[in-house]
């Protein structure tokens, strides 16, 4: 009997929508989402969570999907791209990308605004240095950076319009 023949049951919660079948044990996250769902959205960037391409919610909290199996993580709530907008509305942070010019080719965008919602969801947004430090496991090799944080600074603004500290 092979690795690969040993299927082991799992049961997640991905974009509010029940999944359930029998894994072999060395499926990624990463590979789960875009082979076996077809949701291709999340990124295959370097294989070895150095990158931030493959970056999704679980739980509320942001992973690298690349280095997590899929088996390992039961009952999880996994949110991929393809599940923040909402009644076909883009999510405030995708408008603010599309609003800063926060990409040029897109292929990191998906993890990099993964990354930005679990950013707000945290409360890091003290100042662009913080932004910028919490954002640093997500690479861009386009080099958009300025425009990522130009976009998670509108969106900083938009739900906080008046600033501890700010003038009024």
């Amino acid at each position: 009997m092979t690795r690969e023949s040993v299927a082991i049951p799992c049961r997640l919660q991905i974009n509010g929508q029940s999944y359930a079948a029998d894994l072999p044990p060395s499926v990624t996250l990463l590979d789960l989402l875009r082979e076996r769902l077809d949701l291709t959205g999340t990124k295959k960037g370097c294989d070895h969570g150095q990158c931030g391409a493959c970056t999704v919610l679980v739980n509320g909290k942001r992973v690298k999907s690349c280095l997590i199996l899929a088996v390992s993580i039961p009952d999880a709530a996994i949110t991929t791209i393809e599940g923040i907008s909402q009644n076909d509305r883009l999510h405030p942070m995708q408008q603010a990308f599309i609003d800063s010019d926060a990409f040029q080719c897109g292929y990191c965008t998906p993890g990099q605004i993964m990354s930005a919602i679990a950013l707000l969801e945290e409360g890091h947004i003290h100042s662009r240095a913080e932004i910028r430090e919490f954002m640093s496991g997500n690479l861009c090799r386009c080099g958009a950076y300025n425009g990522i944080i130009d976009a998670i600074e509108r969106v900083v603004r938009q739900q906080h319009p008046n600033p501890a500290g700010a003038a009024a």
